[in-house]
């Protein structure tokens, strides 16, 4: 098992639990990687899950208070860091019906390093494109891809070499459990 507090940018194990952004505040917004889906966590609210066969091309992240603040995709300081503290957007299109959603997440008090946060973002893209999503219910899975990702050197990066990384934690990470 990975313990608690592994991380890769937003993505982090809390209390036995994956997801993206600070779930250790009881007034914060997250994003949970449970095994039937991604479920939205608020403050003064029940939470919304979005199955997993719901998501059809993709998870992006921006960076923001505001969702329609796409502008923000990638601002970062140049020491290789994620610029903004306002939170952060999830970002995909669900099917059934149609419709464009975001998921609303409260950043850390630590900074995330943007090839963290640019590697995470490649996974989630390589996991729809593969149509493997549901790994993520998977916290053992999720781990060993979280810890193949993390680390390394905070450089710029292509798009090339995410999707290169990326698949190379699919196959380090295994195939998951059934």
């Amino acid at each position: 098992m990975v313990e608690d507090r592994t991380l890769l940018g937003p993505l982090e194990l809390a209390n036995g639990r994956w997801g993206v952004g600070d779930a250790t505040r009881p007034d914060a917004h997250w994003v949970e990687f449970r095994p039937d889906g991604l479920y939205q966590h608020e403050p003064d609210s029940e939470g919304q899950l979005i199955p997993w066969s719901r998501i059809m091309n993709g998870i992006w992240i921006t960076w923001g208070k505001h969702s329609w603040n796409t502008n923000s995709r990638g601002v970062y300081t140049l020491r290789g860091m994620v610029a903004t503290r306002n939170g952060g957007w999830m970002h995909t299109t669900l099917r059934h019906p149609y419709e464009d959603h975001q998921l609303r997440f409260d950043q850390h008090t630590r900074p995330y390093r943007a090839v963290d946060a640019l590697r995470l973002e490649s996974l989630l893209r390589q996991l729809t494109t593969e149509g493997k999503l549901h790994l993520l219910g998977d916290p053992e899975w999720v781990g060993r891809a979280a810890a193949y990702l993390a680390g390394g050197k905070n450089r710029w990066i292509t798009s090339r070499a995410l999707r290169q990384v990326a698949a190379e934690a699919l196959a380090a990470a295994g195939p998951g459990s059934p």
